[in-house]
């Protein structure tokens, strides 16, 4: 079938409506976030239920045709950047809360769900959903579940993971399976584990099962500004030292805090300090107040400039705003920016710090840092103007090299926000040709025809030999990876 005869099909499946295949109509869907590479799509496609999806699928993988889930679009990674000249099957339709089990902390929902719509449903009973994102206020929680999306209070709450439980997953050949287990522990492989994160290369996630949460008793959120970074620095390691794990601690320097000063959410952040911490402690309503008072004390045998606990609801939403709209206002002090997104020690924090502002001297161009300092995920967001020749390129190198002294420190390339095409050479800074070659490997067993989401997450070999070592992998451990096969075939298949 030729590929006008495939588009003809997916209107005959969805209506006309739901199919966008006209070029003037493709532009929008040329990237997510990521900027800095874009490619047209086939067409773009809205199904509104698990079978649609199923039937979408199904097709693409019997013509041989490339395809890839997109949620929001608004992934910081490239992810759902049409490479191939995708049919991209847009889950934006597919955004209903289908039941809540309040007795039980489960809710269900469709990965078109906005992250955010899901507590503002449930908040007039006192829950709510604790992965929160930046973005949370338009992300979706099947785009979360893609990247494995942190947020600001992961710290104490962790990351998406932690909080989805079962879904209902359509694979790339069209195969309904049910992964997860609502209650208890997976029983099998956890292939639920493999899914999330896995940025849209093993299939897409139709119904999700997550956990929901009681709203703590006590919010307490405390602003503390401080001369040294350092001083910032320390002060977050001490915090986790004296076994207080607050629900979040965010860090934000001079030139992050100028940016968002220039926005709709101006604090007022003195032009000489060099770092903000924004704390927050939660619970029972007890013991946050005690809590609070010994955040602040350790904030001030750190040379504290100033330290102050919000005094009503509207401040501490005002703080939260500041932090939370920084990438949004770095617009205001530069045209263009990447924002990276390594993870470190905490232990490592001012070391690290010194070797960003390093690079960034070295290469001419800012960095602002703003990110989430309890649990070491950074956001380096290096400033850049597209319109001068050449400088793209330096803001993408400039962004290797810091994620290269992450990984030199002993940590990751990316705590949130995924791999997707920015990071996929910087695997290598953590993965040598034999474990990578043991990822293609498994997702060749979901993926077989490497038509959902090509090129994305894991690079590919680039020697012949690799190749080889992926298919003895597979041959070596027949058991595990036929395995794996067996439950994407078998478990509770829909046809």
């Amino acid at each position: 079938m030729n590929g006008d005869k495939v588009i003809r099909e997916l209107v005959r499946i969805l209506g006309p409506s739901r199919v966008l295949h006209k070029p003037h109509q493709l532009h929008t869907y040329n990237c997510d976030a990521y900027v800095a590479k874009t490619s047209l799509p086939r067409a773009v496609v809205f199904p509104e239920s698990t079978e649609e999806v199923a039937r979408i699928v199904k097709l693409l993988h019997e013509n041989d045709i490339p395809f890839l889930p997109r949620g929001a679009g608004t992934g910081l990674s490239g992810g759902a950047t049409p490479l191939n000249g995708e049919v991209i099957v847009s889950l934006v339709r597919m955004n209903r809360l289908l039941r809540v089990d309040f007795d039980n902390l489960r809710a269900v929902v469709q990965p078109g769900l906005v992250n955010l719509t899901l507590t503002r449903k449930i908040t007039n009973k006192g829950y709510y959903y604790a992965p929160d994102p930046s973005s949370q206020s338009v992300c979706t929680i099947g785009g979360n579940l893609a990247e494995n999306a942190g947020g600001s209070h992961c710290l104490k709450y962790g990351v998406t993971t932690n909080h989805i439980v079962a879904a209902k997953f359509v694979l790339p050949t069209g195969n309904v399976v049910d992964i997860g287990q609502p209650f208890g522990d997976p029983v099998g492989y956890d292939l639920l584990g493999l899914v999330v994160g896995s940025e849209g290369t093993l299939g897409i996630a139709t119904e999700i099962t997550v956990r929901i949460l009681k709203k703590p008793q006590a919010v307490k959120t405390a602003l503390a500004l401080f001369d040294r970074v350092s001083d910032a620095s320390d002060t977050v390691s001490d915090i986790i030292r004296a076994g207080i794990i607050p629900a979040a601690i965010e860090m934000m320097d001079q030139l992050a805090m100028q940016a968002v000063d220039k926005s709709n959410y101006y604090v007022g952040y003195p032009a000489d300090i060099e770092a903000v911490l924004l704390i927050e402690v939660d619970g029972m309503a007890a013991g946050v107040e005690e809590t609070s008072q010994r955040v602040v004390e350790i904030c001030k045998s750190h040379n504290v400039r100033t330290v102050k606990v919000a005094e009503n609801d509207a401040e501490r939403a005002l703080w939260w705003s500041s932090r939370k709209m920084a990438f949004g206002a770095t617009g205001r002090i530069s045209p263009d920016y990447i924002v990276q997104d390594g993870v470190i020690p905490r232990s490592r924090l001012t070391e690290v710090l010194h070797k960003i502002s390093e690079i960034s001297r070295e290469s001419g161009l800012r960095i602002a840092n703003v990110f989430h300092a309890g649990d070491g995920n950074l956001h380096p967001l290096i400033c850049y103007d597209s319109r001068i020749p050449g400088e793209t390129e330096k803001a993408i190198k400039v962004g290797s090299a810091v994620l290269k002294v992450c990984a030199d420190v002993g940590g990751s390339i990316t705590g949130e926000h995924g791999v997707g095409i920015e990071k996929l050479e910087e695997m290598r800074f953590l993965f040598t040709d034999t474990d990578l070659a043991a990822q293609l490997a498994i997702r060749s067993v979901f993926n077989p025809k490497d038509l959902c989401n090509a090129g994305k997450l894991v690079p590919k070999p680039s020697r012949c030999v690799e190749v080889r070592h992926a298919q003895r992998i597979i041959e070596q451990n027949a058991d595990f990876f036929g395995g794996f096969q067996e439950q994407t075939e078998l478990m509770s298949p829909s046809k």
